[in-house]
């Protein structure tokens, strides 16, 4: 009586066994045809990226600012220096999407179009030091024409608590006039325009590469250790099999 029950239990483990090898074996192939799919997805929208529209291969600022080393790289910090008699001057470069408010407006059809437009605004942060407590930080608009300076304050190293000047659009018309003056002195001026603009499509153009490349070797990675693991699964329910009478 025992035997058969003992065999009978032997018997239902086995089958188990092998549908846990089977299960495995479905599982290689899933995650074998998925990344292999997500590779060849990779691979087609990188070369999309590197053939449509490329960038330039180089761009140049307007002289006398030059390119500060490893800012392509780099997710912030400054982009350009220049150094005006005892002062250096910095500028870094961030792009802002504004949301429109939405409007009724038909689409061509006849339907009412309700969703808000976007416009793209570029923002230049401009330092201005000379190796002493006090420097003064800008933040300004960059339009094709012009540039606006939006604020500026006067930032102590040695108390950044410290009160760093009233708002921009409070100040005297006369001393507005003249900060703006200040800047196009230094060449904080609309010549900017056409190299941030460039410079920017390239720094995109350079993360979404990169982008893709970690994602394919991330998938790869994956990829491999998933296939180490199952086989390693596999290879374990294969010799309990095995060893079952």
């Amino acid at each position: 009586m025992w035997k058969q029950s003992f065999a009978d239990t032997a018997a239902a483990v086995a089958v188990a066994a092998a549908a846990r090898i089977s299960t495995s074996r479905r599982w290689i192939s899933t995650a074998v045809d998925v990344n292999f799919e997500i590779r060849r997805a990779v691979e087609e929208s990188f070369r999309e990226v590197s053939m449509i529209s490329p960038p330039p291969k180089k761009v140049n600022p307007p002289p006398p600012y030059s390119i500060v080393k490893g800012a392509l790289k780099r997710s912030e910090g400054p982009l350009l220096r220049r150094v005006y008699g005892d002062e250096e001057i910095t500028l870094s470069v961030v792009r802002r999407a504004l949301a429109l408010p939405s409007h009724d407006s038909s689409n061509g059809d006849g339907a009412e179009d309700h969703s808000p437009g976007f416009i793209s605004d570029l923002l230049l942060h401009v330092g201005v030091s000379r190796g002493r407590s006090n420097s003064l930080l800008f933040l300004c608009g960059l339009y094709p024409d012009s540039v606006g300076i939006h604020s500026v304050c006067l930032l102590s190293k040695l108390n950044p608590d410290s009160y760093q000047g009233r708002v921009f659009m409070e100040l005297d018309e006369k001393l507005r006039a003249q900060l703006s003056r200040y800047l196009e002195d230094r060449g904080v001026d609309d010549r900017l325009f056409p190299f941030v603009q460039a410079w920017l499509y390239l720094k995109n153009h350079h993360n979404l590469v990169n982008w893709f490349g970690k994602l394919g070797q991330f998938v790869n990675d994956k990829n491999q250790h998933e296939l180490v693991h199952l086989e390693v699964c596999k290879d374990k329910d294969e010799t309990k099999a095995n060893v079952l009478p």
